[in-house]
């Protein structure tokens, strides 16, 4: 079993990878293995991550097949069925990181902005539902200096909605609460830059 500590060294590192344009030959042999993850699995990390295509969190980490559990839902929210899908990984397949990124100019935050400045009733019920959940992160924030500043706005509660969905996953599940008390889970938030390619890990490290 791969530690917290180990897990998140491996994302940095291979976020570095990323960053500089430098496949991990590691990551590539992963391909030729094909047969030996039909018998089973044992990621070393849960990604919680946005549905952004501009998001490919294995590429992102330069991480191969079967080295990461990767949930992706816009906005990066937490829902009873993506909390369940990390109590998976965390109990039976034995990830003990689990990182909640969000990345710069999200469009569900950014939705979720314009709808609590500027009301409209054109949206989807399943849309509006996903505005709900980012709602909590952000209400807060526009009652702030912030609410006059749109860029630093959009940063900040690109930010806090990491924030409000890893503390969740933190405090909104007995399974995970006592993973993280007795066997050393970890959750921690991250954000990734679409301008350069760095994730910036900002949230609940050990």
């Amino acid at each position: 079993m791969v530690s917290a500590s180990e897990a998140l060294a491996r994302l940095k590192e291979g976020n570095k990878r990323f960053v500089s344009g430098v496949r991990g030959l590691e990551a590539m042999a992963t391909q030729t293995r094909i047969p030996e993850f039909a018998e089973g699995q044992a990621p070393f990390a849960v990604i919680l991550g946005c549905s952004d295509s501009r998001v490919p969190v294995e590429l992102v980490f330069d991480q191969g097949l079967g080295d990461l559990f990767v949930i992706r839902v816009a906005g990066n929210v937490v829902a009873p069925s993506l909390v369940g899908s990390v109590e998976f990984a965390a109990l039976h397949l034995g990830s003990r990181l689990v990182v909640v990124m969000g990345h710069t100019r999200c469009g569900a935050v950014g939705a979720t902005i314009s709808q609590l400045q500027q009301p409209t009733d054109t949206h989807s019920r399943n849309l509006l539902s996903i505005v709900d959940r980012v709602r909590p992160a952000v209400e807060s924030l526009l009652t702030t200096e912030l609410a006059d500043d749109p860029a630093k706005l959009a940063k900040e509660a690109v930010r806090a909605n990491v924030r409000m969905s890893a503390n969740h996953l933190r405090h909104g599940s007995a399974t995970l609460e006592k993973l993280i008390a007795e066997e050393g889970l970890v959750v921690v938030g991250a954000e990734y830059a679409l301008e350069t390619g760095e994730v910036d890990f900002f949230d609940g490290l050990p």
